[in-house]
């Protein structure tokens, strides 16, 4: 673990588990790491990044502001996989933010990515670990040995992801219902008992 961290903190890029699959990230306040996780997975240009938090806390360090809406679906399903979309702050890396400045961020609940998080002190890159196109990995077998290659470090410690769908994106709306951008491991059912409109 140690290794990672330092390897993190050195700008460097890492594969890591989540609790759903194996991702690829890096701080994601560093420019140039970010812009190399991009170049490893062949990723779109435009497409940003999407990054985790390894507490509430450290949300401050990603949004411009932390609405109420994010807070009320932070608190019931974080840590988890909801990916919540917020206007970020600038200090983020080029390469997590879209073309206005908002970000996707989750707290994992995965207990190796929350310390990796709280060690280095900064949000990290969490995009699956694999590259664009192809499957994404859930155990060590599973990942490309190509792409192992072409990252600094690899965390493969137990426990492994548990698979399964990616975390769901969402963007919460002034009016307090939510509207999915991509559909996943948090249900709408679930949403919906929770007591949010999906929009």
């Amino acid at each position: 673990m140690l290794e990672i961290i330092e390897t993190i903190l050195g700008g460097g890029v890492v594969v890591y588990p989540t609790e759903t699959l194996y991702a690829v990230g890096c701080d994601a306040t560093n420019p140039a790491a970010a812009r190399r996780v991009v170049e490893i997975k062949a990723r779109e240009g435009m497409k940003p990044l999407p990054i985790l938090v390894g507490s509430m806390h450290m949300l401050e360090m990603v949004a411009v502001e932390v609405s109420d809406e994010v807070i009320r679906l932070a608190e019931l399903f974080w840590p988890g996989p909801l990916s919540i979309l917020v206007q970020s702050l600038e200090t983020l890396a080029p390469a997590v933010r879209d073309e206005h400045g908002f970000t996707s961020v989750r707290w994992t609940p995965h207990p190796l990515a929350t310390r990796l998080c709280r060690e280095v002190g900064a949000p990290l890159v969490c995009t699956s670990a694999n590259f664009s196109g192809q499957p994404p990995a859930a155990t060590p077998t599973a990942l490309n040995p190509a792409l192992l290659d072409l990252v600094d470090e690899s965390l493969l410690d137990r426990p492994w992801p548990a698979g399964g769908d990616p975390s769901t994106l969402v963007r919460p709306l002034e009016d307090g219902s939510v509207q999915i951008l991509r559909p996943g491991a948090v249900s709408v059912q679930l949403l919906e008992s929770k007591g949010f409109k999906v929009g």
